[in-house]
């Protein structure tokens, strides 16, 4: 029976992607992805048979990851990061009746950009989407307080796109409430793929116009710091 294979594949450099998710993408004669993820394979691609989509058809590429695999043949289903963080894990799921499914985990790009920037995530932390496109922002703005709050390390995805200029600075208003105004900030564009820029702000000195929908922004909790161009968030070792 053929299988479905919901994969992650890292933030996009080849040199983040899993070895398990490399071999897999490499013995399956299909591979289903959004035309811009297809391409971050580069040679991978050689040889297969590929099935893509534009944006905002996640839905439909799924079922077509479905139907290729009820065909016979062993498919991959791609995503960037984890298949399971804002990815496609949860609608094949959903959608895969009769067909057997693998999950293969993959580097989420709030880690490759943590990575970048230091430590910051070294304690507890959540990441929240600033995409309303699929949740309400009432709730978006719900998350916010409540994790700013509780002092979490806070990693943002898609703080900032045509359709939400203002998204990122509404975002921090709301955490400023809780947090110091000199809480370092790092906000890293394209994590650990081509064109990767990083920069360290604090709360009060963020540079709105540096980041774009590829920039993850990662927000410190009330002990972090910076040393070395780098932030750092103690975990309570006593260094």
């Amino acid at each position: 029976m053929a299988k479905l294979y919901v994969i992650g594949i890292g933030p996009g450099g080849r040199g983040d992607m899993t070895i398990r998710a490399y071999e897999t993408i490499k013995k399956c004669p299909v591979i289903v992805g959004y035309n811009y993820y297809i391409d971050i394979l580069g040679d991978l691609t050689e040889g297969k048979k590929i099935v893509k989509t534009g944006m905002r058809s996640e839905v439909e590429r799924c079922k077509m990851a479905v139907e290729q695999a009820k065909e016979g043949y062993d498919t991959c289903m791609i995503s960037t990061g984890d298949s399971g963080l804002y990815g496609m894990a949860g609608p094949i799921l959903e959608l895969a009746d009769g067909i057997e499914v693998e999950i293969i985990p993959g580097v989420t790009s709030s880690f490759a950009a943590a990575s970048e920037l230091g430590a910051p995530i070294m304690h507890d932390f959540c990441t929240i989407s600033l995409s309303d496109l699929l949740t309400p922002w009432e709730v978006i703005e719900k998350r916010l307080e409540h994790a700013a709050a509780a002092d979490f390390v806070i990693a943002l995805y898609n703080p900032k796109s045509k359709g939400r200029e203002g998204h990122l600075k509404k975002a921090i208003d709301i955490v400023m409430k809780y947090k110091k105004s000199q809480t370092p900030v790092g906000a890293v564009k394209n994590a650990g793929r081509e064109g990767n820029e990083r920069r360290i702000f604090n709360l009060e000195t963020i540079d709105y116009d540096f980041v774009d929908m590829k920039t993850i922004v990662i927000i410190g909790n009330n002990s972090t710091y910076i040393k070395d161009n780098f932030i750092i968030t103690p975990r309570g070792y006593m260094i």
